[in-house]
């Protein structure tokens, strides 16, 4: 993601257009162009003891020698080292699910169209990422209050109180600051510090033109703060006209974005989709439609004025100022068997049962044991169908990816809410930094749950 981390690159070297894909915004060096397209966090909210962790693995492309990233958070940060793929993790931890209904290869077309009829009823929907010197008797402006390394980045911790000092600090220590000063201004008047790492690219591959490209070690940033807040503002400055955030908050409550940047403008619609289906809408949707109801017709009307056009199957467009609705992936309340598939003593996926086993199509070629085994085969559709009228919930990853899922262990905890959320910010909704808040509308508390594909309701 892009929103905390600014790159500087340092004075030795012009960094060429780039790619991000982490918590970041790029200090670029005169002339040059860094652009951060995409990013990505993860974040845990701990309201009761005001304490914020995020993770973020930024990912450089350039032909400088060295440069570096600051990241603005509201007090000191305890910075530690998180595993390389912590984000692949992720990703294959919160894979959809969907329903499948066991099928047989080996019946008649005819009896498997008769037998199909519930798997039609469970039609699937889409799936809905140093040190300042100062004069002697001055008190200085730029402080560095620790310096450190972890992983493979040098950092400092650094606290000022003027930007134009800062922004001489920055240049005195080979840092070239394309920004203005507005932007560190808007961090100092807070109180907010700043953390500046220094990346090494002799450690990143080296493309045949001599540029450098590579991901740094995810590393996670633990602080204090009275909201739960995500340092957006920094990232305007390496961004033309948009970029896309992919979150992961995990918190005691389910999340969302405030004002008309919540996703229920794409949620109540993809809810809606559903009322009718076989088996009800999962993850209490259906709950959370009827809470909301009294309100679902202002909500679609504000969503209306936006210009923001529902159309299912598809990623929302953007209206005629170019803003995007946010769009809920992924959501959940961690129970004990979720995070024990991190040890692998709970499933990862749950097994449709195979009806033909123990037969092949050899087999039928006698008349009379071809009956015998379509009976059997009968039988055994009939008794899944009735202890899992709706289907199984399966998702699919390669084995090593799901062995692989321990390295999440001790970042996901159990009874805590994961809500991932994507949002594409265009660069006039990047005017302040981003709250996020919990996930409610006009008092009505929203705690669905969005883990499997909404099935179809009935044409």
């Amino acid at each position: 993601m892009r929103s905390f981390w600014s790159v500087l690159s340092m004075a030795v070297a012009a960094i060429l257009p780039a790619t991000s894909q982490a918590a970041c915004c790029y200090f670029s060096a005169k002339n040059t162009d860094i652009l951060q397209p995409a990013q990505k966090v993860f974040i845990t909210w701990d309201p009761v003891e005001k304490v914020e962790t995020f993770t973020v693995q930024p990912k450089f492309e350039g032909n400088a020698l060295d440069f570096g990233m600051v990241i603005p958070t509201p007090s000191q940060p305890k910075l530690s080292e998180m595993p390389r793929d912590f984000f692949k993790h992720l990703a294959i931890y919160t894979i959809m699910k969907r329903r499948e209904s066991p099928h047989s290869q080996l019946l008649p077309i005819e009896v498997e169209n008769r037998l199909g009829a519930m798997k039609a009823m469970n039609a699937l929907a889409r799936d809905r990422a140093e040190g300042s010197s100062a004069a002697p008797e001055k008190k200085p402006t730029v402080i560095v209050l620790e310096t450190g390394v972890v992983g493979s980045l040098d950092y400092k911790i650094i606290e000022a109180t003027k930007a134009d000092d800062l922004f001489q600090w920055l240049k005195d220590n080979k840092y070239s600051y394309s920004g203005d000063e507005a932007t560190l201004q808007h961090y100092i008047q807070k109180k907010w510090l700043f953390t500046v790492m220094k990346i090494d690219t002799m450690q990143m591959k080296r493309n045949k033109d001599g540029t450098f490209d590579g991901e740094v070690t995810p590393t996670r940033f633990q602080f204090k703060s009275e909201k739960l807040v995500y340092p957006l503002k920094i990232t305007q400055i390496s961004v033309r006209e948009k970029t896309e955030a992919l979150f992961y908050v995990q918190a005691p409550f389910k999340v969302d974005l405030p004002g008309d940047m919540t996703y229920q403008y794409t949620w109540i619609p993809m809810l809606q989709g559903a009322i009718g289906c076989s088996g009800g809408i999962p993850g209490r949707g259906q709950e959370w439609l009827t809470a909301i109801q009294p309100q679902t017709q202002q909500l679609l009307q504000r969503a209306g004025q936006l210009n923001f056009r529902f159309v299912p199957g598809q990623r929302p467009l953007a209206n005629n100022k170019g803003h995007i609705p946010t769009t809920m992936e992924w959501a959940r309340k961690l129970t004990k068997d979720d995070v024990a598939v991190l040890a692998g003593k709970a499933p990862y996926s749950e097994n449709v049962p195979n009806v033909d086993e123990g037969f092949s199509k050899a087999d039928l070629k006698d008349p009379q044991r071809a009956e015998a085994i379509y009976k059997v085969i009968r039988a055994r559709l009939a008794k899944a169908q009735k202890e899992r009228p709706f289907g199984y919930l399966v998702r699919h990853a390669p084995a090593d990816d799901v062995k692989n899922l321990q390295q999440l262990a001790g970042h996901l905890t159990e009874s805590l809410f994961i809500t991932k959320f994507r949002k594409i910010f265009a660069r006039d909704e990047m005017n302040d930094d981003l709250a996020i808040v919990p996930a409610r509308y006009n008092g009505a508390e929203d705690n669905s749950e969005y883990e499997e594909m909404l099935p179809s309701s009935p044409p």
